[in-house]
């Protein structure tokens, strides 16, 4: 499960409660138009893109096992948190409308910060398409969702993602322990942005 950021902002109650009408609020066809909140219909083609270890595996806070069953409920959860302001959950479809990867944007409005988790179907990945979405969320998170700073983890192993992460500029700030769904612990290396820094070298 996401754990808030190790930096603590000073946040006010206005700030916190914009942020969390911006979540609410927020339409991610503004990324591009294959971007949408996720809903119960897509269930089927969500667990069949994660069923696939090679898409899967790397992320910690999926429910387990991957069935619809577990996806669904997790679909629920967090539409929820949606309501609350707290998390998007995101999918792309591709040119031929076949699902092509999702994210999931879980903010703290309190702190002002936020988290981003996600991946891409396993024929994309290592053609520079993640990069790119990527760098394009973060960008939008800051500006349309409001937040100050945005945190990233990773495990130990995910060279590919430490890479990306590094590439866009966050700053390694050591490790920390991810909790599972299921309760085990994973150890990952974790990474701050804050906006000011993010808009610097993107101005």
């Amino acid at each position: 499960m996401s754990a808030p950021p190790k930096t603590v902002l000073e946040v006010t109650q206005a700030e916190a409660e914009a942020i969390r009408q911006a979540v609410r609020t927020a339409d991610p066809r503004a990324l591009d138009g294959g971007r949408r909140v996720v809903t119960l219909e897509d269930v089927e083609a969500l667990t069949a893109l994660l069923s696939d270890p090679a898409v899967s595996d790397p992320i910690y806070d999926l429910p387990r096992p991957i069935n619809a069953q577990t996806i669904g409920d997790w679909v629920q959860r967090c539409e929820a948190e949606r309501q609350r302001g707290e998390t998007l959950l995101l999918l792309t479809r591709d040119a031929e409308g076949v699902l092509a990867g999702y994210s999931k944007i879980t903010v703290w409005p309190p702190r002002s910060a936020a988290e981003l988790a996600g991946a891409i179907r396993a024929d994309r990945q290592n053609s520079g398409q993640g990069g790119a979405g990527a760098w394009r969320t973060i960008d939008w998170m800051f500006e349309t969702l409001g937040v100050r700073l945005i945190c990233l983890t990773a495990a130990l192993d995910n060279v590919r993602s430490a890479r990306l992460i590094e590439a866009m500029g966050f700053a390694r700030l050591g490790e920390r322990d991810a909790l599972a769904e299921d309760g085990t612990v994973r150890p990952s290396l974790y990474w701050e942005m804050s906006r000011d820094a993010w808009r610097k070298p993107n101005t």
